[in-house]
C-alpha cells in the first residue's frame, strides 16, 4: 500500500480535501506547519513514501537521490518552478499535475489589478486612513491597450474577461494559438513593441532560465511613463530594485505584484511606495479555486507521467 506524504500544511487542515484524500489513501502524513521545505528537511520529511503531494517546496536532484523510494509527485498549484523536471525524468519520478486550475482566479486577480491601479483606488484609500479627503484622479481600462505576455491558460482567461472593455489586445508568446487569436482579434507582436505600445503590461509566463528577469532594465524602459504593469506569474521575471526606481521617478505610472523573488516580501520600500499595490502570492486563494487544486492533486497520485520533452502538450487542459 502505498503511503502518501503531503507539503501543503492546509491540506490537512480542510476536512473535504483531508477526508477525499484519506478515503483513496488511508496511511497519509501531513506537514502541521507553513514551512517550504528544501534540502534535508524535504528529505526527512519524505523518507519512507512513494508518493508526495507538494506545492512549492523544493525538489532537486540531491532530494530525489536520497528518497529512492519516491516514484510519483503530484503538484499543488501550477507553478512547476520549483521542480526539476530533468531529474525526476532520470530517476523514473512521474509527475502528476494538470494546468490551469487556477486560471479564473488569477485572471480575476489580474484584472482587479489593472483597474485598482488605473483608478488610483490604492492611493486615494491610504489618503482615507489618513483622514485626508481628496478625489484623486485616474484613468479608464476601456479602450486601452493590454499587452499580455505570456497567453498560456490564464493569459487566455484574461482575454475572455477583457472583452466587455473594448480593449486593443497584443500578445507575446513563444507559443502561437492562431484560432484564439483570430476569434478574439489579438495582435501578436514582439516582446519590445508590446512594451512600446501598452497602456497595460500583465505578465503571465512561468518562471524558467529563459524567462528569468525577462523585464530587463532596457525593456522596462521601453514602456509608456503613463503605463501600468502587472505580474500575478511568479516572481524573478522583474528586476524588483529596477522597478522601484521607475516607480519613485515617474517613468512607470504604477505596478501591482502578486508574486516576487524574495517571499515574503520585505522591501518595505517598495510596497510602501504611493504607486504599488502588492499583495503576498494570494493569486489562487479563492475558496472554489482551493479545492478544485486539492482536488486535482489527490488526482494527480494516480494520473501522472514522466516528464519529457512534449510532456506539456500532452497533459489535458
Amino acid at each position: 500500500m502505498s503511503r502518501v506524504a503531503v507539503t501543503p500544511a492546509f491540506f490537512g487542515r480542510h476536512p473535504i480535501l483531508r477526508e477525499e484524500l484519506l478515503a483513496r489513501y488511508p496511511d497519509v502524513t501531513f506537514k502541521e506547519d507553513d514551512r517550504i521545505l528544501a534540502g534535508e528537511d524535504f528529505v526527512d520529511f519524505l523518507r519512507g513514501h512513494d508518493k508526495v503531494i507538494m506545492s512549492i517546496d523544493k525538489l532537486t536532484d540531491d532530494v530525489l537521490a536520497a528518497v529512492p523510494e519516491l516514484k510519483v509527485v503530484a503538484k499543488h498549484g501550477v507553478g512547476l518552478d520549483s521542480l526539476d523536471l530533468e531529474a525526476m525524468a532520470r530517476r523514473g519520478v512521474e509527475l502528476g499535475w494538470r494546468g490551469g486550475v487556477n486560471r479564473r482566479a488569477v485572471a480575476e486577480l489580474a484584472l482587479s489589478f489593472i483597474i485598482t491601479v488605473l483608478r488610483n483606488l490604492p492611493l486615494a484609500n491610504r489618503d482615507l486612513c489618513q483622514g485626508v479627503w481628496e478625489r484623486r484622479m485616474g484613468s479608464l481600462l476601456t479602450g486601452k491597450t493590454v499587452g499580455i505576455i505570456g497567453c498560456g491558460f490564464i493569459g487566455k482567461e484574461l482575454v475572455l474577461l477583457l472583452q466587455p472593455f473594448d480593449c486593443k489586445i497584443l500578445v507575446n508568446d513563444i507559443r502561437d494559438y492562431p484560432d484564439f487569436y483570430k476569434a478574439h482579434d489579438i495582435e501578436t507582436v514582439g516582446l519590445e513593441e508590446l512594451l512600446e505600445r501598452s497602456d497595460v503590461v500583465s505578465l503571465h509566463t512561468p518562471l524558467d532560465e529563459t524567462t528569468r528577469n525577462i523585464l530587463s532594465p532596457k525593456r522596462l524602459a521601453l514602456m509608456k511613463p503613463t503605463a501600468i504593469l502587472i505580474n500575478t506569474a511568479r516572481g524573478g521575471l522583474v528586476d524588483e530594485a529596477v522597478l522601484k526606481a521607475a516607480l519613485k521617478e515617474g517613468r512607470l505610472w504604477g505596478a501591482a505584484f502578486d508574486a516576487f523573488a524574495v517571499e515574503p516580501l520585505t522591501d518595505t520600500e517598495l510596497y510602501n511606495l504611493p504607486n504599488f499595490w502588492a499583495t503576498p502570492h494570494m493569486g489562487a486563494n479563492a475558496e472554489e479555486v482551493v479545492l478544485a487544486m486539492g482536488r486535482s492533486a489527490i488526482a494527480g497520485l494516480d494520473e501522472h507521467r514522466p516528464p519529457g520533452p512534449d510532456w506539456l502538450d500532452a497533459w489535458p487542459s
